[in-house]
């Protein structure tokens, strides 16, 4: 009993935690906090199982659990952990973030210093080198998919900000389609000023907003 209720603590407390993540959107947010609640189900259905003994039983629990709660999810491979290190050597003094998100994607974040000038779509001579890597490793890893999102901060209106974060969504698409990724493999979307991650009152934050966000995931079993 008392490990089921530690478990049921750790949901509680990954949960919330999950919920309180300022750089995930909304989709991110609910895929990891499915998991999170399933890997605490799975740990207390695999004790109960094993007539209360722990160790693997409950672990295998929770990592069918995990994968229950998350629909399937992102699995972060060998590969993934490899193309997250390939990205961040060449990125290495740009301005580019590279992450792993809370449902297991590689998560690179362009701002619009290292991107695109305000209110253009062109791509930056100094992002080229690292959407050249970007696609070498994509080309590596031929079964993940690939999502890239564009933002703008909440100078201007909707109906030009609109456009200009698809906009820039796409050309960093159809570089990195030049290079020889297969475009079937790339989702796009644009944001506009819609997810601000900074204080669009100050310059700094202004300059912030003003990115793109590439997502790459490898779908789980």
């Amino acid at each position: 009993m008392k490990k089921q209720v530690t478990s049921l603590l750790v949901i509680t407390m990954a949960v919330a935690s999950l919920s309180g993540c300022a750089n995930m959107n909304d989709t991110q947010r609910t895929t990891g906090t499915g998991a999170a609640v399933g890997a605490g189900v799975g740990a207390v259905l695999g004790a109960l199982t094993a007539g209360g003994h722990t160790g693997r039983s409950a672990a295998t629990g929770a990592a069918v659990g995990a994968a229950l709660g998350a629909g399937g999810g992102y699995l972060w491979s060998q590969h993934m952990q490899k193309q997250k290190e390939a990205m961040e050597q060449a990125s290495q003094g740009t301005g580019v973030s590279v992450s792993q998100t809370a449902d297991n994607q590689l998560k690179l974040n362009i701002p619009s210093d290292v991107s695109f000038d305000s209110g253009r779509y062109d791509i930056k001579p100094n992002l080229r080198p690292v959407l050249d890597r970007f696609a070498t490793t994509l080309q590596q890893n031929p079964v993940t998919t690939v999502r890239i999102v564009g933002h703008t901060d909440n100078t201007g209106s909707d109906a030009i900000n609109n456009p200009l974060s698809v906009n820039r969504a796409k050309a960093t698409r159809d570089y990195l389609v030049n290079r020889g990724v297969s475009g079937n493999r790339i989702a796009i979307d644009g944001m506009g000023s819609r997810q601000p991650v900074a204080d669009n009152s100050t310059v700094a934050g202004r300059a912030t907003n003003r990115r793109v966000e590439i997502f790459v995931g490898e779908a789980g079993k």
